[in-house]
């Protein structure tokens, strides 16, 4: 009976793989399409798609027949056990490239086994500094890393805000504890003190206890290394608790949705830094955001222009090697050199950006309002 139940199981999974036709080059995407960083993910899957439809609208051409792109979405849950059978789902369906995954945790889990299938892994959100520095071929990285994020972040406390003692929180994810490591590391050597390090989940939104005793070494800032949805909490209850401090944190929590989370506690209470330039300055960004929400009704959120240049640059590799074989694809994309949405996407030795960018960026009166930009 166990046997015939597994036997079942497994005739569902096949068919649950979706058929293409030859003429179809596939393209995965993986991030959190359900639960709290839902947002994320969609806005990135929406990007992949525009992206999709104005390639497919080329009527783009291999060995002189025509091909067509199509997208396997997956959803990850931002955990690293699905990811890895989300990944295996891709290598075992023989995907031409991977898009994601969306966070530093999932992505770094997965790595291995892209890199054993040579199938390329391009995030278009994950920045832990780790990620790229694998040994991997078959890792890239669509926006700035943590260690060019949390140094943006950390510099401009120090400079602009003036910021003498601060305190810090992170969710032990990699990013969150990544993040934090690079903006402690650096802040330090500024000379500014870290007067309390606490820790939280991913999970958790009742910061009540670290809150409390961060109030007490008075701190000028409270750097917090996690995602927005945590975040937005975390600012509401920064004000019933009277503290005077702004957050300050990375590109987890620079989105449109903190808004929403936070409320009127957020206005010019938060400091965060973008893995990229503002949507108003990216080459492509206000155009790609008007038909970005002509097509889907919403403002992007974050990461969706960083996911419509990893598609394009996909794109770019198969034309360039005029074939659907992954391991032809991640050489190619070693090559591509083209000016994105997002800026010039070329990639050094390791997978990460030649020409990275941050920007700081603050929220008033519902609108989100770029402060100053870094760039390598």
């Amino acid at each position: 009976m166990r046997t015939r139940h597994l036997l079942s199981i497994l005739t569902l999974c096949a068919l649950a793989a979706p058929a293409y036709a030859e003429d179809t080059i596939v393209v995965g995407f993986a991030g959190a399409l359900t639960g709290g960083q839902a947002h994320y993910g969609k806005d990135s899957e929406r990007g992949i798609r525009l992206a999709l439809e104005e390639i497919n609208a080329k009527h783009p051409t291999i060995a002189g027949k025509p091909v067509t792109f199509a997208l396997d979405a997956q959803d990850d849950q931002a955990d690293p056990k699905t990811a890895t059978t989300v990944a295996q789902r891709f290598i075992d369906l023989h995907v031409s490239a991977v898009i994601g995954h969306q966070n530093s945790g999932t992505s770094i889990a997965v790595a291995r086994l892209y890199s054993a299938a040579n199938i390329a892994e391009l995030t278009p959100s994950a920045t832990n500094p780790q990620f790229t520095h694998l040994g991997y071929r078959t890792t890239f990285r669509m926006l700035a890393n943590d260690s060019f994020l949390g140094q943006a972040v950390s510099r401009y406390a120090v400079e602009q805000l003036h910021v003498r003692r601060v305190g810090v929180i992170d969710d032990r994810t990699a990013y969150g504890q990544g993040i934090a490591d690079v903006f402690v590391d650096d802040i330090g050597k500024a000379g500014v003190t870290v007067a309390a390090r606490e820790y939280t989940t991913d999970k958790a939104f009742d910061f009540g206890s670290s809150l409390t005793l961060i109030k007490g070494k008075r701190p000028d800032a409270i750097f917090f290394g996690g995602m927005d949805t945590q975040g937005g909490s975390m600012i509401r209850q920064m004000k019933k608790y009277q503290i005077e401090a702004p957050l300050m944190g990375g590109d987890g929590l620079c989105t449109e949705e903190i808004q929403k989370l936070a409320g009127d506690a957020l206005n010019g209470n938060l400091y965060c830094a973008d893995g990229g330039r503002s949507l108003a300055k990216m080459p492509g960004g206000p155009a790609f955001a008007a038909r970005f929400k002509a097509k889907y009704g919403e403002p992007v959120q974050l990461y969706a222009p960083y996911a419509y240049d990893a598609m394009m640059a996909i794109y770019r590799a198969v034309m360039q090697a005029q074939s659907s074989d992954p391991a032809k694809i991640v050489d190619a994309l070693h090559a591509v050199d083209f000016q994105g949405v997002t800026g010039r996407v070329a990639f050094d030795v390791n997978g990460d950006l030649q020409s990275p960018a941050a920007t700081i960026s603050t929220f008033k009166a519902g609108n989100k309002v770029a402060l100053s930009e870094v760039v390598k």
